[in-house]
């Protein structure tokens, strides 16, 4: 039976994978949350791991009092995290931001395949994790819907064939509106995403385009394609989730109803397709699929991330740091909706070049936090 441990399991793509995992068979080693120990708890019950791991050390000693009637051992701390990264064949890491990046270099170390929903990871250390990777023998499956997608229309193709990978973007709840507009949307309009459920920090991205931006950086380290031969196309419908482009002039697209749980199944059982929960697509009820060129005058966050790109070094995590602090300022009603960008801007202006290995990524990560912290708002 394949095993996995599951790094961020109380937030949304945790949550689906075990529901995946639960309907595939797959026995669950491990469990790994921030501080929600209220919802680890009823997984640590259901799913009957061997190892529970909090990040927050105080969370994590309530947690072990609560399941001191079961034989479940429970750790708390960083290090903790990385054990239990380390625990399974398969680690799903589904931890939000640069906090699911030491655990993901621990499950490699450990010789473990990744499926891969910790987009930043790749954002901020993509170049150390490819290059470990390769070395541990370890495959990395993506879990985004999009890198997903682009995965399964790579599948058996050439690479040198690619003329481009289409990223597919919904353009999240503001698209189409003006820079204007946009000044005064607030938290709660942020959170209406029009296709899918997601947690707040991504939902937000997605409105402000900056998810689409860290997937380009993602697909440029996971595809070992330049940044020029990825374009972004809005598809308000979110039917088609990615497509690539060869030289001959064919183009390859991945399409279903928008459901995580179809990228997550497909990464957890890689080669096979095993899990079939999902309606198939009923083309003719479709009717139109439109797609549109991103508006980057009004969504700069786009344009920042090809920007990070093009710096070089240690930018991306930059970009990366300091829209985890705007967002989360945004969400904490400190700043607008449109001082995300400015947060970021003002970050890939004024941070200083860092050295490129673990501890480099930090302090750029630590840097773009500290600029974006006292950006301030606008309105």
């Amino acid at each position: 039976m394949k095993t996995i441990s599951v790094l961020g399991s109380t937030g949304s793509i945790g949550t689906q994978t075990l529901d995946v995992a639960e309907k595939l068979g797959l026995r669950v080693e491990a469990l790994a949350a921030g501080k929600n120990i209220t919802t680890l708890e009823a997984q640590a019950r259901r799913f009957r791991p061997r190892f529970v791991a909090v990040f927050d050390e105080e969370s994590a000693k309530q947690l072990s009092i609560s399941l001191a009637d079961t034989e479940i051992r429970v750790g708390g701390g960083e290090s903790a995290v990385c054990e239990a990264a380390a625990l399974a064949d398969t680690t799903v890491t589904a931890m939000v931001g640069i906090a699911g990046l030491r655990p993901t270099m621990a499950a490699l170390d450990a010789g473990r395949d990744l499926a891969l929903a910790n987009k930043e990871t790749l954002v901020c250390a993509g170049r150390l994790v490819m290059e470990k990777a390769k070395k541990q023998g370890c495959a990395i499956l993506p879990v985004d819907s999009e890198h997903g997608a682009i995965f399964q229309c790579l599948n058996g193709e050439n690479r040198a064939s690619v003329h481009k990978i289409l990223l597919t973007a919904s353009g999240g709840p503001f698209y189409g509106k003006s820079a204007k507009e946009c000044y005064f949307y607030t938290r709660a309009d942020a959170l209406r995403h029009p296709n899918w459920t997601m947690g707040a920090k991504i939902t937000v991205d997605s409105a402000t385009l900056m998810n689409k931006g860290l997937e380009v950086i993602e697909a440029v380290r996971l595809f070992g394609v330049s940044p020029d031969k990825i374009e972004v196309v809005i598809h308000k419908e979110s039917i088609i989730h990615s497509m690539v482009r060869f030289r001959d002039g064919a183009v390859i697209a991945q399409m279903s109803y928008p459901d995580m749980r179809l990228p997550i199944s497909y990464a957890l059982t890689y080669p096979s397709r095993e899990y079939a929960a999902l309606a198939p697509v009923d083309f003719p009820s479709l009717g139109n699929l439109n797609f549109e060129q991103p508006d980057t005058a009004t969504f700069k966050c786009l344009d920042y991330a090809y920007t990070a790109l093009e710096m070089g070094g240690n930018a991306t995590a930059v970009l990366n740091g300091a829209n985890e602090v705007a967002v989360a300022r945004f969400l904490n009603h400190e700043i607008g909706f449109c001082d995300i960008p400015r947060c970021v801007e003002s970050a890939l202006l004024g941070a200083a070049p860092t050295d490129n290995d673990l501890d480099g990524i930090i302090d750029a990560d630590t840097q773009g936090r500290r600029i974006a912290s006292v950006v301030k708002r606008t309105w």
